[in-house]
């Protein structure tokens, strides 16, 4: 019996000190937000930063299309498209590791078809509130990742395309619904390479459209990055992404055949200019390939930012 009693306590101290070894802080903590995740995320804030405000540039063109069997096609000829965004951003630190953010857009869009001829429209797009909140941050624990909770909602303050006042829609700037948004992202950092995994569910509402009730399906985003800090302010990163909306819904009826999926390729840098200034700069593309979409267009584009934060 004594033998018997002898080996469960052994097991339970190997279980106890195993536990402790995982949940117990690291003895040299790393910043929860590094050079890595700010060029991965522009907006958010580093750990010793308490506010931000910022404005991001953004060009972007057409490529083609992917229809609903996932084949691309190309523009076709005496058509084009030029978007320009401009987002004013801003976030503010709330408890010790939570953040709000907000997103202010503006567009402007440049279309041309054999039909019409060009036609230049834009406006404020829909303007969002979103909620960060490091429930563990990353480095914290030894053998743990950070985790952080989403979420977000977007008003629809923008123009909805029916009323759009230009022949191509061109002054559109807003999908006419508010969409809510909760989501989960994970990070861990070995050396200077940091890893980020996030997964984000976004909702829409209904709206009546000519008397008819509409509702876009769930959209679910999934984001791997990779981001490699060069020095104490350079930073790298590669971002893979990929959306799917699930089938859109009128008058409570499902429409077979209207789900869409797109993989979005970017990469993204971001330099520290002075103590409370950085710039960011990224560049994308929808890979103009069959299988990298559905039922959405394909673009290509750069956008361009500066960041002024608040210590």
């Amino acid at each position: 019996m004594l033998g018997d009693g002898s080996g469960l306590s052994r097991w339970a101290l190997a279980l106890g000190g195993a536990l402790a070894v995982l949940a117990s802080p690291t003895t040299a903590r790393a910043q929860a937000c590094c050079a890595g995740a700010s060029a991965i995320t522009p907006g958010r804030l580093e750990l010793h930063e308490q506010a931000l405000v910022g404005v991001l540039l953004s060009g972007s063109t057409g490529l083609g299309s992917y229809d609903g069997s996932r084949s691309f096609r190309g523009t076709p000829p005496g058509v084009r498209e030029i978007d320009l965004r401009q987002d004013v951003v801003g976030a503010l630190r709330w408890l010790e590791r939570g953040q709000l953010g907000l997103q202010i857009p503006l567009h402007a869009s440049w279309r041309r078809a054999p039909t019409t001829g060009g036609e230049l429209g834009g406006g404020i797009g829909d303007l969002s509130f979103s909620v960060r909140y490091d429930a563990i941050l990353n480095r914290e624990y030894r053998y743990l990742p950070g985790i952080a909770l989403l979420g977000g909602v977007t008003l629809a303050t923008g123009r909805p395309p029916e009323s759009a006042r230009l022949p191509l829609a061109s002054d559109a700037t807003g999908t006419g619904a508010t969409q809510f948004s909760a989501g989960l992202a994970l990070e861990r950092s070995f050396g200077d390479v940091l890893l980020n995994v996030t997964g984000l569910a976004s909702k829409r509402t209904s709206r009546e459209v000519s008397g008819v009730d509409s509702e876009l399906g769930t959209q679910w985003l999934g984001l791997v990055a990779v981001g490699y800090t060069i020095s104490d302010e350079a930073a790298a990163a590669c971002v893979l992404t990929y959306t799917h909306e699930g089938d859109a819904r009128i008058d409570d009826r499902v429409v077979p055949d209207t789900a869409s999926d797109r993989l979005r390729l970017s990469l993204a840098a971001s330099s520290r200019l002075a103590d409370s200034w950085r710039v960011q700069g990224s560049a994308f593309i929808d890979p103009p390939l069959d299988g990298f979409g559905r039922n959405l267009p394909s673009s290509v584009g750069a956008t361009l930012g500066l960041i002024r934060s608040f210590l």
